[in-house]
């Protein structure tokens, strides 16, 4: 599993990066470090856009959060609550777009079935605690399990997956929360729906164009299947929980090593 990591991102070659038309990232800890944006990661968000490329956040985190990143971020659109929407602001009309996997019934009977998981998860596992950002959300239920508590051990981290999953519901580990919800979506769905209705490209028929970096497990299924697939130096972390891994690795972490990988594209244009 370790050799994939072995390709730094300054080897992709040339004719690779000057393909890329669509950046894809994942936020906590691949846009930020150490919990914070770093100035170089919005000004490599707005040097992306501004060369005319593709930029969309691609998260675990809460539809508030998206709107308010739709709305105010240099991006194209934002993928939210590990692929359960797409937002996408159309500042021309002054009109935020609103596309979910599921229903508005459907997420509302979601909202219970979670609720009742919480409250499990809570009791059984030591230390977990409810995501801060709940209250933000519309589809999912996030576990904080080293956000805003004590980081906890790897069993605990799998017994939260083990009871979201005995209750039905799918869960992924991002760097900080365990995420669970209910039906068949993930990042790599909604990333596909999101490119091939907006933007008229078919990410399966064509990855070459398409760059995801991200840094944990829950970014998987946006790895498989993309040849231009990267990870930034902190999925180290994660890389006997990664499979696939990254084709690429950048040789910083966080904020700063997503900043690399758009100096690494740029300066190919």
């Amino acid at each position: 599993m370790a050799e994939p990591f072995l390709r730094p991102i300054a080897d992709m070659p040339l004719e690779a990066r000057r393909r890329i038309s669509y950046v894809l990232c994942d936020i906590d800890d691949t846009l930020t470090i150490e919990g914070r944006l770093p100035a170089c990661a919005y000004s490599a968000l707005e040097r992306l856009k501004r060369a005319g490329l593709t930029v969309v956040p691609v998260t675990g985190r809460p539809a508030g959060w998206c709107d308010h990143i739709a709305r105010m971020w240099p991006v194209d659109a934002v993928v939210g609550e590990n692929g359960a929407f797409y937002f996408r602001y159309d500042s021309g009309r002054r009109q935020m777009e609103r596309h979910y996997w599921i229903d508005a019934e459907r997420r509302r009977q979601d909202h219970r079935r979670l609720a009742r998981i919480a409250r499990r998860i809570c009791r059984d596992v030591p230390g977990a605690a409810i995501a801060a950002d709940q209250g933000f959300r519309e589809t999912d239920l996030a576990i904080d399990y080293r956000e805003d508590v004590a980081a906890l051990d790897g069993a605990s981290v799998a017994r939260i997956v083990a009871l979201f999953e005995a209750a039905g519901a799918t869960a992924r580990v991002s760097s900080i929360h365990v995420n669970g919800w209910f039906g068949d979506h993930d990042k790599r769905k909604m990333v596909e729906r999101l490119l091939s209705e907006v933007f008229a490209h078919d990410i399966r028929a064509d990855p070459m164009p398409v760059v995801f970096v991200g840094d944990s497990p829950n970014d998987a299924p946006l790895f498989a299947g993309l040849p231009n697939s990267v990870g930034v130096a902190n999925i180290m972390t994660f890389a006997d929980a990664l499979d696939p891994p990254p084709a690429w690795v950048t040789s910083k972490a966080g904020g700063y090593g997503f900043a690399e990988l758009a100096e690494t594209l740029l300066s190919a244009r």
